[in-house]
């Protein structure tokens, strides 16, 4: 018996030698806010099939939608406990974490995608990311919402006066509640998952979300207009709990990063294309649909000054001239 077990136990130091003896496998949660349609699910499934095939099987990712897993704030807590292993949320959201994520909620910061993938992918976005880290969060890439536009159920909007009064929606942070009382509307801060209801409620007016998560969450049953303001960019980050993160050999982590990079290029790919297929869906659904003129817009951006100006102290001047500095140079 003896020597049987000394032979089992030198067999399977052999086999591990070899690599045939894993590390444990593992099973790590996802969660998103948003329903299937939403254009972080198509980065979500293809991640979930990177890790897969990278690990061999040792790591499954479970993909939870539609606030399953709790609202953002929730989830975000639970990360840190680490409960939650993995989760795709607006970067903004994120400035409850780190102040100088803040910065992407800026009203026309950028002016395309190519000026928003060289921010997010370059020195800038790596900072905002690392900030992270000391809040329990590790910042793996920055997925595509897009820019964000604003529906309501009152009238159609042609212009800036157009907006004066309605009861807008916002994601609940400062700087989105100061840019909506700019235009002369009044903002109400809302977790996403009470959107819906709250609109069909008519306890809001309206809301502002890019037009894919529009025609995901069907708001053309409670909205009948939308104006294309283009008024935010919305990178979404694709965070993992530290502790998760630190669990893991060195080997692993680099499985999870580089599953994270090719999952960033295919996500931002399907969801510009989702973009002209989800504005036809909404406009097939009923909403009727608005252009502001480029003298609109303009007087969009002067309202929208005071704002940036308040905020950049807040977010941090060396934050806000990095940012802008990068900027210049791209526009060159």
């Amino acid at each position: 018996m003896k020597r049987l077990m000394i032979q089992s136990l030198l067999a399977l130091m052999a086999l591990s030698a070899l690599g045939f003896v894993h590390a444990q496998e593992r099973t790590f949660k996802m969660a998103l806010a948003s329903p299937e349609g939403h254009p972080a699910v198509p980065g979500m499934k293809k991640f979930a099939e990177l890790v897969a095939a990278k690990s061999n099987g040792r790591f499954k990712v479970s993909l939870f939608l539609n606030s399953a897993l709790g609202s953002d704030q929730a989830v975000v807590s639970a990360m840190k406990g680490g409960t939650i292993e993995l989760a795709v949320m607006n970067s903004g959201i994120l400035a409850s974490e780190a102040k100088e994520l803040a910065i992407f909620d800026f009203p026309f910061l950028f002016a395309n995608e190519k000026e928003s993938d060289a921010i997010v992918d370059g020195s800038v976005g790596r900072k905002m990311h690392q900030l992270l880290e000391a809040k329990g969060l590790v910042g793996l890439s920055y997925w595509e919402l897009g820019y964000r536009q604003i529906t309501n159920s009152k009238r159609p909007i042609t212009k800036i006066e157009d907006l004066e009064g309605l009861k807008l929606r916002v994601i609940p942070s400062p700087i989105n509640i100061e840019w909506v009382k700019a235009l002369g509307a009044n903002p109400t801060p809302l977790p996403f998952p009470e959107v819906y209801g709250a609109m069909e409620q008519r306890a809001i007016d309206g809301q502002e979300n890019p037009i894919s998560v529009i025609a995901a969450n069907k708001f053309w049953e409670v909205q009948k207009y939308m104006v294309i303001s283009n008024h935010q960019y919305n990178p979404q980050s694709v965070i993992m709990s530290k502790k998760v993160w630190d669990s893991l050999s060195p080997a692993d982590r680099k499985l999870i990063d580089d599953a994270a990079d090719e999952s960033t290029q295919f996500q931002r790919k399907e969801a510009r294309a989702a973009v002209s297929a989800n504005l036809d869906l909404v406009k097939k659904n009923g909403i009727a649909v608005t252009q502001l003129s480029s003298a609109e817009q303009d007087k969009l951006r002067e309202k929208m000054k005071p704002v940036i100006a308040k905020f950049s102290a807040s977010v941090g001047e060396s934050t806000v001239s990095e940012m802008m500095a990068e900027l210049a140079k791209l526009r060159k």
